[in-house]
C-alpha cells in the first residue's frame, strides 16, 4: 500500500475528533433519580432508546417523554438534554488544526452515530470555540440519525461512499470501536482502529509510513 492508494479519510467523530466521557452521562441520569439506569435489564431497554434516537427512529421529543416516564418525573426538556449530552467534553485545537491540514492531500468526512440533541451541542460549541461551522472543516458530515442507520451497518458505509462520490480501496475509516472498524474494512475500506484520543499519536505516524 503507498500513501497514494489514500486518497479520502472519513473519521467517527467521538473519541477520534470529540473527547466524550459517556459515564458521565450515565452518573447525571442516576442523579435524576433513574438509579438502575443501565444495570440488568435497564441496560438493554436504554441501549434500545438511545439506538433508536441514533437511528433517527424516534425524535427528541419522544425520546424526552421515554426519559420522564423511565425515571417517573416531571422533567424539563433542558434538564434531560443537559444530561443526555453531559458526555460530549472538547475538541483540542490542535486536532482541528491537523485536519485543516489534511485537507490539502485529502478529501475528508465524518461519519458518526449521533442524535440531533448532540449534534446541535456540539455543532454550535464548534463554532463558538473556533469561529467557523463544522460542515466547512469537512466536505460531507455523515451523521446516523439522518440516514436512518447507524454503524456497524455495513450499510450506512456505503451509501456514505455513494453519496460522496468515492472508492472503498481509496478510502482510510478511522474509528475507536473495533466493531465500527471491522464492518468498514468487509466492504473493502481501509481502516485503523484507534484509542479514544489518540488521533493526533497515531494518524501522523500512519499516514507517513504509507510514503515509505
Amino acid at each position: 500500500m503507498t500513501s497514494k492508494s489514500i486518497r479520502n479519510i472519513i473519521f467517527d467523530l467521538g473519541g477520534v475528533i470529540l473527547n466524550i466521557d459517556p459515564q458521565l452521562t450515565v452518573e447525571g441520569f442516576r442523579k435524576l433519580g433513574w438509579t438502575n439506569f443501565y444495570e440488568g435489564d435497564n441496560q438493554a431497554l436504554a441501549k434500545e432508546l438511545f439506538f433508536r434516537l441514533e437511528q433517527g427512529d424516534s425524535t427528541p421529543e419522544s425520546f424526552r417523554n421515554s426519559v420522564r416516564e423511565m425515571i417517573n418525573v416531571p422533567l424539563d426538556d433542558d434538564s434531560i438534554d443537559k444530561v443526555w449530552s453531559a458526555m460530549i467534553l472538547d475538541i483540542p485545537a490542535e486536532r482541528i488544526k491537523y485536519l485543516e491540514s489534511l485537507r490539502a492531500n485529502y478529501r475528508i468526512f465524518i461519519l458518526s452515530n449521533t442524535n440531533e440533541i448532540h449534534r446541535l451541542k456540539f455543532h454550535r460549541e464548534f463554532e463558538t470555540n473556533f469561529g467557523y461551522p463544522l460542515y466547512d472543516l469537512f466536505e460531507r458530515n455523515f451523521y446516523s440519525h439522518l440516514m436512518g442507520m447507524r454503524k456497524p451497518d455495513p450499510q450506512i458505509y456505503i451509501q456514505a461512499l455513494n453519496e460522496a462520490g468515492i472508492l472503498p480501496h481509496e478510502t482510510l475509516f478511522i474509528d475507536d470501536m473495533e466493531v465500527n472498524t471491522e464492518a468498514a474494512k468487509s466492504i473493502g475500506m481501509q481502516v485503523l482502529n484507534i484509542e479514544p484520543g489518540s488521533l493526533m499519536e497515531v494518524l501522523p505516524n500512519y499516514l507517513k509510513e504509507l510514503k515509505r
